[in-house]
């Protein structure tokens, strides 16, 4: 079975940012960064435990989907909440308070469209923990971030796997800094409690694709953002280890581009500045906004061994 994931991702992007946050004045702690990981598993430890509480397996099997596979979900629930408790523990560890859960709003309705946005959920949360390693200073921190990175990416293959998706759709993961992610984990977040800590944090201006997905290399593509744009500015993807920019044209509130040949799976568009080869908040003007690319058929050398 193959789901557009178009509505999910413009869903995930049109919520306002609702959760406490504070622009960065210095280096970012490894208590800032357990705070923030744990900010992003109490978001999908909540997705997750909201959505098998309120469908029950036969909405799922209606939908197409299998048992084993809804068995396959209450063992992600079970794996976002260990990150929470872990997480948790570390951070009392290290004499800070554990932020809390918050409200949070999930713009599914059903089996399908909670599949949909838990694929992009998942790859999300895999691009965190990617992005956000090289900001870990305490190696044993580290140690366990890279392991729960393992387990998100195996929860993105699953979903991607069970929408239709080409599951390994590139070579590398796509990592995304911290102010990127929380801008597209923001969208959820209805209201925390006053006493969470701010997070180090600043949520750049909302950028949503306005036209359907998946698209493929080398097609026109559509993307929107109230953001006032009235100098020169690009859309830059990231994909896997590429970091790729490309003209852009505005009108009548769209912006129109090409997919550039560089991209493939989910990946991340950005309105920047100027033209980059690698990411920094200096150059980002607006975004991320999620676009699914198919990937071409698979090339490989039966040779090389």
């Amino acid at each position: 079975m193959k789901f557009q994931s178009t509505a999910a991702a413009s869903l995930l992007f049109s919520a306002a940012v609702a959760a406490p946050v504070v622009e960065r004045q210095a280096a970012v702690t490894d208590v800032d960064i357990l705070q923030y990981a744990l900010t992003l598993e109490h978001l999908e430890n909540v997705f997750y435990k909201d959505a098998l509480s309120s469908m029950p397996e036969q909405e799922f099997l209606d939908a197409n989907f299998t048992s084993e596979y809804y068995t396959n979900l209450k063992y992600i629930a079970t794996d976002e909440e260990q990150h929470v408790l872990y997480l948790e523990s570390a951070l009392k560890a290290a004499g800070a308070t554990p932020a809390a859960a918050c409200e949070y709003s999930f713009p599914y309705t059903d089996p399908k469209s909670f599949v949909a946005l838990s694929s992009i959920l998942e790859f999300v949360g895999t691009s965190a923990y990617l992005g956000g390693a090289g900001l870990i200073s305490n190696k044993a921190y580290l140690g366990v971030a890279g392991s729960i990175l393992v387990t998100e990416a195996i929860h993105t293959s699953l979903q991607r796997f069970n929408l239709g998706q080409v599951a390994p759709a590139n070579p590398y993961g796509t990592g995304l800094g911290i102010n990127p992610v929380y801008t597209l984990a923001a969208a959820f977040i209805k209201s925390c409690p006053p006493s969470n800590p701010a997070l180090p944090v600043k949520p750049f201006p909302a950028l949503t694709a306005t036209q359907g997905e998946p698209t493929s290399q080398g097609i026109s593509f559509t993307f929107s953002t109230k953001l006032t744009l009235t100098e020169k500015f690009y859309i830059t993807f990231a994909s896997g280890l590429n970091v790729t920019s490309v003209d852009a044209t505005l009108s009548n509130g769209q912006i129109s581009t090409t997919i550039p040949t560089t991209i493939s799976g989910q990946s991340y568009a950005f309105v920047t500045s100027s033209m980059v080869a690698s990411l920094n908040d200096s150059v980002i003007l607006a975004g991320p906004a999620i676009v699914e690319v198919t990937p071409p058929s698979p090339q490989f050398d039966i040779n090389q061994q």
